[in-house]
């Protein structure tokens, strides 16, 4: 029997969910193996500096030298190589879905709930490789939560979201719907981006506060990444070139609308919830920039934002009826 392209990108859909869950597997084992050693390296860390007195106990709880060669050695990991090599496998076969998709449609894969969920995931596993590539820091101890995350929204797409191939309706035969809707999805995976190294920031954050008050602390894999304020200043990057991008989104929606409905603006849910989008992250970017915004309060901020966005595509798109009606459920 002869394979459609519909029914070859589902299948390439679940064959890259599989290879995604090996690399989050992969991904979750070093950080295991992270906060084993780090935990090792910080016992022997004490049991050092109790022969050396208050002096060095003080010199060991600001730059632990154990904790610094074992962070470079993480470098070296088999799990993290495995990791990066499954996400790259998971990635060709997620392009591939969606390349079939869009021939089996004869048009771009985003016209509906599921197809942008194949998209968006795909963008936001691109971004995470490109990062990799341009980015000084290693930042690969990210792979759990982005393999996580995309490996959670395919399920959810191709269980709840999936539809067959139907023609489009007349307001998305546009050229904007390539535009207005592939610009969207990109910023979506810089902002997801951004949100993963928010919540680490958060995590890494605690950890220092903890170690600061001279509390006794367990040490954990976050001892062996990036301190707070690289996390924070990383995620500050990322969510500028997201929020770039979602600025362009919006403008490009409100021109779309008047070509469609002749209107720019009419408070349609879908536009009243992409305007709210745009001001939590211009209000992340303005008071971070101009009012000192650091540490937890900028990272709470960045969560807020990309909450927006997940509901923003979920709650609104299934549960809000409107013009942007185009889920395809």
């Amino acid at each position: 029997m002869q394979l459609t392209l519909d029914q070859v990108s589902v299948y390439s859909v679940y064959s890259a969910m599989a290879v995604y869950a090996v690399a989050f597997i992969a991904y979750a084992i070093d950080l295991a193996r992270r906060s084993a050693a780090a935990t090792r390296a910080a016992d022997e860390a004490a049991a050092a500096t109790s022969s050396l007195g208050t002096a060095g106990a003080s010199a060991t709880l600001v730059a632990p030298p154990r904790q610094r060669a074992a962070s470079v050695a993480y470098g070296r990991s088999p799990s993290l190589r495995v990791g990066v090599a499954m996400t790259v496998i998971a990635w060709l076969l997620h392009l591939t879905a969606d390349v079939t998709r869009g021939l089996a449609a004869g048009r771009v894969p985003w016209a509906n709930m599921y197809e942008f969920a194949l998209t968006g995931t795909l963008i936001i596993t691109t971004v995470f490789l490109a990062v990799l590539l341009v980015v000084k820091h290693d930042l690969r101890f990210l792979g759990t939560f982005v393999t996580g995350l995309v490996l959670v929204l395919l399920g959810v797409a191709t269980v709840n979201f999936y539809v067959s191939v139907v023609p489009l309706p007349p307001a998305l035969q546009s050229a904007w719907l390539v535009i207005h809707v592939f610009v969207a999805t990109s910023a979506t995976g810089f902002l997801a981006l951004g949100f993963a190294l928010s919540v680490v920031q958060l995590l890494q954050s605690r950890r220092e506060s903890l170690a600061a008050s001279a509390t006794a602390a367990k040490q954990n894999f976050l001892a062996t990444l990036p301190d707070s304020a690289t996390l924070e200043n990383l995620a500050y990057r990322v969510i500028i070139i997201g929020f770039i991008l979602w600025t362009f989104t919006l403008m490009a929606g409100a021109i779309w609308a008047e070509a469609a409905w002749g209107r720019y603006w009419g408070w349609d849910t879908k536009e009243v919830w992409t305007f709210i989008i745009w001001v939590v992250y211009a209000g992340y970017i303005h008071a971070r920039a101009t009012r000192g915004w650091r540490g937890s309060r900028s990272a709470w901020l960045a969560i807020i934002g990309f909450s927006a966005v997940l509901f923003n595509f979920t709650v609104v798109n299934l549960f809000f009826k409107g013009l942007h009606a185009y889920s395809g459920l």
